[in-house]
């Protein structure tokens, strides 16, 4: 049986990779504030937690784990001259320490898991494309794309750590960019494909890095962003 973790699962992203892996031989478990976005007739354990502030209890994880997402994220963009100390803050607690809190403690169950295991992170396209009103979440995210790296090299070749940088996607935490029509039209003109993302689009890619299938990746940020961040 392998055990996966999926924090930030139960909505959006977090939820449709869950749902992809799901399978007999699969073990789900979800992370996150609160379960009751989770389909009742999805079967996963759920562990209710506020990562931004807590910390994972050994009691509440398996004694192995083949893999770990971590899918919480932030989305407030502001003018610089209006961002707070605290936006920043904020904006690195979730987005970083929360995922260096979740890899801490699950780093001892990964090792355990005989065939190897693979971290999957969440970054943005704000990172390698620079845009307006995005500082503070690029900041925390150019974090992320750095840990991702460094842990990468450090935990070689026993676990694989890779991360994905999506643009704006159909997700609860995006739905003030997306809902009106007109919104939604704009949002999908910004992209050279011409559309916005779906949750689907960033959850396959997760899936396979999370799999055998992806062995010999390590240390790569994946841009799910409908060509933004490299076509004009």
């Amino acid at each position: 049986m392998k055990n996966y973790l999926i924090v930030g699962g139960s909505s959006g992203i977090g939820l449709k990779i869950a749902q992809l892996l799901q399978g007999p031989e699969r073990e789900i478990i979800i992370a996150s504030r609160k379960r009751e976005n989770v389909p009742e007739h999805f079967h996963a354990g759920h562990i209710e937690i506020d990562i931004s502030e807590q910390a994972f209890d050994d009691e509440m994880l398996p004694e192995t784990l083949q893999g770990v997402v971590y899918c919480p994220g932030t989305i407030k963009l502001r003018p610089f001259h209006r961002l707070k100390d605290d936006d920043f803050v904020n904006d690195f607690s979730i987005n970083v320490m929360g995922a260096v809190r979740t890899v801490r403690v699950c780093l001892p169950l990964l090792k355990k898991s005989a065939e190897g295991a693979s971290i999957v992170l969440f970054s943005t396209v704000a990172v390698e494309t620079g845009m307006p009103y995005h500082a503070s979440i690029a900041s925390a995210k150019g974090a992320v794309q750095g840990l991702t790296r460094s842990l990468a090299a450090e935990f070689a070749p026993e676990i694989r750590v890779n991360a994905i940088a999506p643009s704006l996607t159909d997700t609860p935490l995006a739905q003030q960019f997306l809902s009106t029509d007109q919104k939604r039209k704009l949002a999908a003109e910004r992209h050279p494909l011409q559309r916005y993302g779906k949750p689907e689009d960033c959850a396959h890619l997760a899936v396979f890095l999370l799999e055998n299938e992806s062995s010999w990746i390590t240390g790569q940020i994946f841009h799910v962003d409908g060509g933004m961040s490299s076509i004009k």
